[in-house]
């Protein structure tokens, strides 16, 4: 542990949640989501002296993304999220010990994990409720030094160092030293499976002002970087991609995109019966010079199976869904993988680790061979949007996928006191528009000066007294 990382005990967690209802459906993997949940924890972390802080993280409770057995309900999906919440917080909780924020993560990681699996969860749904935990012993900290997550990594306040295995062999203070966050990023969109690509494509119209079809996003946000979900159905992706294409050519001065084959794919050679249609079709043309990766194609339970290294893609691939451990990048490497995804729902820990072994491999390759991508498991405006941006941020990341502002109106669930003050605390980020304060994107990007704020990455804290118990949301979804 750092001899400057503050140490503290963990006294209280607490776990709530609110409904989340989507301005139009999106189809997340196999299944097609009109409305699910956000989970919301805060902890109170005590220190030797007396001191106490406050801290505070939230993502999306979603079905078929950590668990995609069809045999499971979205119900089943949910709970299972809620339980592993529940499972960290008894960890955390169970040990008093003084520690840093990542000896917190440390002592607990492996002991999860294996609990969870005794419970049936895998790996990436195990590490669901540590991630936010963690995330919120962070924030305490932060607000506690009156620094804010980039000077606490920067300084490696948070300790981390080679108590974990896998985070052994790397010279922390230098590497975290090193991380030079931004004051803008790009936003690559997403165009969903279901999503209408032209007005002729919408069955029904949401009519609140705000754009529904792939058109309407090119002209009202000005990305220039996308993310092209594909189903598996060679014949149906190429027509798909060939309407996407017809749009995305008029952007001036080209696009760039990356394929999200969301586990579809059963193999390496049904994805590469699809990059040769592709290749052999003349309206893909510039779309396939345009594509910079493409996203766990192959379904999980084998993806690491197959040597991508025989395979003559032609394109560098990259994990997401089979990332459960903390040596999945180091597995994915051996077997030909160029890349792997940061969410802050993996956890905090993870997409610092797997960028320091980028920074590392390159630096022996002498190329830059090996990447990190941001991923967006649709986070909300507020506090989950605001501290993935800052994680991918702080990692060197130059455009992460955003789709929640796409589907969700923004902050409208929330108190307009609450609104108001993201609005006037993140003014950057964020604007008041269609009766709701929402993300605020322009020419494709995102201004994130002020998530240099005290905290991680939030200078306002969320209205508890306007959420739920966790898992007493009297929402229609909990039928």
């Amino acid at each position: 542990m750092s001899t400057t990382a503050p140490a503290f005990k963990v006294s209280e967690i607490e776990l709530h949640e609110i409904p989340v209802v989507l301005r139009m459906p999106f189809r997340f993997g196999v299944v097609t989501l009109h409305q699910c949940f956000q989970a919301f924890v805060r902890v109170r972390i005590e220190f030797a002296n007396g001191a106490y802080a406050w801290g505070t993280s939230a993502e999306m409770v979603v079905p078929k993304w950590f668990d995609k057995n069809t045999a499971l309900s979205d119900q089943d999906n949910f709970e299972q999220e809620r339980d592993v919440l529940r499972i960290a917080r008894e960890s955390y909780l169970g040990d008093s010990t003084p520690a840093s924020a990542f000896s917190h993560f440390a002592r607990h990681h492996d002991a999860n994990l294996a609990f969870c699996d005794k419970r049936g969860y895998n790996p990436l749904l195990a590490s669901y409720g540590p991630a936010l935990i963690d995330r919120a012993l962070i924030d305490a900290l932060c607000k506690h030094e009156q620094k804010s997550f980039y000077q606490v990594m920067q300084s490696n306040l948070a300790g981390i160092s080679e108590e974990h295995s896998q985070f052994q062999d790397i010279d922390w203070e230098h590497f975290l030293s090193q991380c030079k966050p931004a004051q803008s990023i790009h936003a690559r969109h997403t165009v969903g499976l279901v999503d209408a690509i032209t007005t002729s494509d919408v069955i029904e119209v949401v009519n609140d002002g705000l754009p529904e079809t792939l058109e309407q996003v090119v002209a009202h946000y000005g990305h220039r970087y996308y993310k092209l979900k594909v189903s598996g159905q060679i014949d149906k992706d190429i027509d798909r991609l060939t309407a996407i294409a017809r749009v995305l050519e008029r952007i001036p001065n080209g696009y760039q995109a990356s394929l999200d084959g969301n586990e579809q794919y059963q193999s390496a050679q049904e994805l590469e019966v699809l990059l040769e249609k592709m290749r052999e079709t003349p309206a893909l043309k510039q779309m396939m010079q345009s594509i910079l990766f493409i996203e766990q194609p192959i379904a999980r339970h084998h993806a690491l199976d197959v040597d991508l290294k025989t395979r003559p893609l032609g394109l560098p691939v990259i994990i997401d869904e089979s990332d459960g451990t903390l040596d999945a990048f180091v597995l994915a490497k051996e077997k030909g993988y160029a890349g792997i995804s940061s969410k802050t729902c993996k956890g905090v820990y993870k997409s610092i680790l797997n960028a320091s072994r980028c920074s590392q491999w390159n630096q022996e390759q002498k190329q830059m061979q090996y990447f990190m991508s941001a991923e967006d498991l649709t986070v909300q405006a507020g506090i989950s949007v605001q501290q993935d941006l800052a994680l991918v941020n702080l990692i060197g990341v130059k455009h992460v996928e955003r789709n929640g502002h796409h589907y969700v109106n923004g902050l409208a669930s929330r108190p307009k006191i609450e609104q108001s003050q993201f609005l006037k605390e993140h003014a950057d980020l964020y604007e008041n528009t269609h009766g709701a304060v929402r993300l605020h994107i322009q020419n494709g990007q995102i201004q994130i000066r002020s998530l240099a704020c005290v905290g991680f990455a939030s200078a306002v804290e969320p209205d508890f007294s306007a959420m739920y118990a966790l898992g007493q949301c009297p929402s229609s979804v909990q039928k």
